[in-house]
């Protein structure tokens, strides 16, 4: 009879315990999967015990280790992001392993708040755009399409940029009623031309327009390429194209959503610039390009192009071949397109090379989303940096790899509507919001250990490259980096000092064209 109440009382413990999981609105795993989901929390407690023994460590996972997944999840959960006992890498035997070289000095903290890191340059300020502005953050949510993520992953991430002031980048996938929840956005103009396009597939600059100023659309992204993917188009399913993604794409419903491989709109460096000038004529904001780097030959003529013509993109996103994707062939993802730090060093010396390193802002995409990995990118030259994948970890994202499944288990990449019930948009929108806030304030840190107040200021000099055998390499010498290359103007020196130091008039997301 005892047992038959201990087993009664067990029951009903799990059933109390199944139903608090179902309302309850912090961990999408537990809305999805009740009960049986509290052991991945379990198996997560006790890891380092496990891993100690019998798995592997805290830096060997790919595409994210679990140390990296670790900060990301206590960056947004606010919770204690320090790690004990000193690093467990292996520095001696790590060839390429970054080393940031502090200053004896150190620059003092910030009058303001600690997170504040307005990008140095004016974005649209070298063409003279009428709707030109200072990013108020050097971090921002890379592109990332409705239908690629789900709709309540996408009104979190739009929530939250609007909590950390930054910017979120629609993706190709168009614009949706998720990304209208008081978050600025680049709009993303892909091959696909979703949300401006005519009904035989081809760029429509009127609903390009139109779809402008019906949101916060503070620029506008042509896609030319993508880490992941370069020189490869894409599809979404027809099972996953939903009348409400195909009311945001433009396309039919229940029908393959192609996505070609390249443009139709301009097949060279001279019809780029014509349809970046009348994207940029008709809606008076910055126009940029997004795109890996494989030949250089491109960039060097549209180097020579925007000098001659006067006109061409305010922005460059520079995306590294690591870069994610929901899907991709496994040779695309492994072997075509150049990593990001030689992406970055092979394009920024072509712009320096024909004079538009300053009235052009470069922007870094690829696994940037780590205080050292951000810092570099500065130093190579970048002017602000995207996160993605990061940004889906502090939205819940497990690093389950099912994306192109559909069957994502916590609903950051699935259309399953109950997938996507265990995500709620406002929960998710703060944990997005304390990432990017930890992340910029700890690049602040790591920064002004380097003796300055930003890092645009940051120069490779302030780096060494280890060789795996007791030597290291200064890195401007790893990467061919002349003495004041990756800096920004004196002008541009001047006005983010001024503004880090809170001796500048102007709020720092709000800037003149001129």
């Amino acid at each position: 009879m005892a047992l038959l109440w201990v087993v009664l009382a067990v029951l009903v413990g799990l059933v109390a315990l199944g139903i608090y999981d179902l309302v309850q609105q912090r961990h999408a795993i537990l809305r999805t999967f009740p009960v049986i989901g509290h052991f991945r929390f379990i198996l997560e407690a006790i890891g380092p015990e496990l891993r100690q023994y019998i798995v592997t460590d805290n830096d060997q996972e790919r595409p994210f280790s679990r140390n990296q997944r670790r900060w990301v999840y206590t960056s947004a959960k606010q919770r204690n992001t320090y790690f004990a006992f000193g690093t467990d890498n292996d520095l001696d035997e790590t060839p390429g392993y970054v080393i940031v070289k502090q200053a004896t000095f150190p620059a003092a903290p910030p009058p303001g708040p600690p997170d504040v890191l307005p990008c140095a340059k004016v974005l649209g300020a070298g063409h003279r755009r009428p709707g030109a502005f200072r990013m108020p953050s050097v971090v921002n949510v890379s592109a990332m399409s409705f239908g690629s993520l789900s709709g309540p992953a996408v009104e979190a991430v739009n929530r939250g940029v609007a909590l950390a002031g930054c910017l979120q980048n629609t993706g190709e996938g168009g614009l949706s009623r998720h990304h209208l929840h008081g978050g600025p956005v680049v709009l993303q103009v892909g091959t696909g031309y979703y949300g401006c396009r005519n009904p035989d597939g081809t760029f429509s600059l009127e609903r390009l327009v139109d779809t402008c100023a019906s949101a916060p659309v503070r620029a506008v992204e042509i896609k030319l390429s993508q880490g992941a993917k370069p020189g490869l188009g894409g599809v979404l399913p027809a099972p996953k194209v939903t009348p409400e993604i195909a009311a945001a794409r433009g396309v039919p419903v229940h029908v393959d959503c192609v996505s070609p491989p390249r443009h139709t709109a301009f097949d060279d460096v001279d019809s780029l610039i014509e349809l970046v000038e009348r994207i940029a004529g008709a809606t008076g904001l910055p126009v940029g390009v997004k795109s890996a780097v494989g030949e250089l030959g491109f960039w060097d003529e549209l180097g020579r192009r925007m000098t001659e013509t006067g006109g061409g993109p305010d922005f460059v996103t520079i995306d590294g071949g690591e870069g994610g994707t929901g899907a991709a062939p496994l040779a695309f993802a492994d072997h075509v397109a150049l990593p990001f730090k030689l992406a970055v060093s092979r394009v920024y010396p072509v712009l320096r090379a024909w004079g538009l390193d300053e009235q052009v802002v470069v922007i870094g995409s690829g696994k940037l989303g780590f205080p050292h990995t951000a810092l570099l990118a500065f130093g190579l030259g970048c002017d602000a940096v995207n996160v993605a994948r990061e940004a889906m970890l502090a939205i819940g994202c497990i690093q389950a790899q099912r994306c192109h499944t559909g069957r994502c288990p916590t609903g950051v990449t699935s259309q399953s509507k109950w997938l996507m019930r265990g995500l709620d948009p406002t929960d998710k929108a703060a944990r997005l919001a304390n990432y990017v806030v930890n992340l910029r304030t700890e690049l602040g840190k790591l920064t002004r250990a380097c003796g300055v107040v930003h890092p645009a200021l940051v120069g490779l000099d302030q780096f060494e490259i280890l060789d795996g055998a007791m030597g290291a390499q200064s890195a401007a010498w790893v990467f061919g980096y002349l003495p004041g290359w990756g800096l920004p103007s004196e002008r541009d020196r001047l006005a983010v000092t001024e503004l880090m130091t809170g001796r500048a008039g102007a709020t720092p997301g709000v800037a003149s064209p001129s």
